[in-house]
């Protein structure tokens, strides 16, 4: 028997815009990518479900630490609906509750559409990771167990049709964190009057990261490690909605052991700060009217 050959990591910093395959979950994505890459820490911006595809931004070394930041940024989807048929998760993988003919037209969704946008509420489902007394609402489901959610507020900023064939409905959604997608196409089809489930979901947009720029597991493991590298992207590409300041060396040099500096006049909330086109982290204005750091990288010479 061969003996196994320990794994070697190495620091890896960046951020690889993954599209993400339909039946794994993202943590399952996040660890083949982080093998592909030798990375020693990896995390995500934010779960895809195991059904759906496309823009899973994966976070490397000092990347790690504004993974958080990307939660709160707004996403796109592709949405495939299924008219006339409800299911208890609300998607392709529950179990049939009603079934309705589908008498839709063009017209019927156009007329709708309007009534999901801009703010509104939705009831988060039971087949979800909310927790309820530190249970996921999803283990309840599985028992049998509906307990009262409160109704959330969320933005839809964009919905449109894509197209409608014969019972399928395709919509793009433009929409802020928390909103799910499934509760959105059976809100619909409660509304059309005929019922609807999710059967499809792709992920198009997070924040200013887009899919175009993603690449495929598959992709990655026929490339070699050079190849590979040209897919990572720099740790402040999570950052580009920030301003940004660039700082002189003797600020900098104060900056980066976690003392405030002079704050430039105009800039509110979060900054990306540099020197000599390097990022060094992110800042807040705080006492003093000065800019104190919050958040530092060591990235590797």
């Amino acid at each position: 028997m061969q003996p196994k050959v320990k794994k070697t990591w190495k620091q890896v910093d960046g951020v690889l815009l993954l599209d993400k395959a339909s039946g794994m979950t993202s943590n399952d994505a996040l660890q083949k990518a982080r093998r592909l890459f030798s990375a020693a820490k990896g995390g995500h911006t934010g779960t895809l479900d195991p059904m759906a595809t496309g823009l899973l931004p994966l976070c490397f070394g000092e990347a790690t630490k504004f993974s958080a930041d990307l939660l709160d940024a707004d996403k796109t989807y592709e949405a495939d609906v299924k008219l006339g048929i409800t299911t208890d998760t609300g998607d392709a993988e529950g179990q049939v509750l009603t079934n309705a003919a589908v008498t839709t037209s063009i017209a019927d969704v156009e007329r709708l559409l309007p009534r999901f946008t801009g703010p509104i509420k939705q009831i988060p489902p039971m087949h979800s990771a909310l927790k309820r007394d530190g249970r996921p609402l999803y283990e309840l489901a599985r028992q049998g167990i509906e307990v009262e959610r409160e109704a959330r507020d969320v933005t839809i900023h964009a919905l449109d049709m894509l197209s409608l064939e014969g019972d399928v409905l395709r919509l793009r959604v433009s929409c802020s964190k928390g909103t799910y997608i499934r509760v959105l196409a059976a809100d619909i089809g409660q509304v059309l009057g005929c019922g609807a489930h999710l059967t499809a979901l792709r992920r198009t947009r997070v924040g200013d990261l887009v899919l175009e720029r993603s690449v495929t597991l598959s992709e990655l493991e026929l490339q070699d490690e050079v190849q590979r590298g040209t897919h990572l992207l720099p740790v402040d590409a999570l950052l580009q909605s920030l301003p940004a300041v660039h700082l002189a060396a003797d600020e900098a040099n104060r900056f980066s052991h976690g003392n405030p500096v002079t704050l430039p006049t105009g800039l509110l909330g979060k900054i990306r700060v540099y020197a000599e086109g390097r990022l060094l982290g992110v800042g807040e204005p705080g006492p003093g009217s000065l800019l104190w750091p919050k958040r530092l990288v060591q990235l590797a010479s």
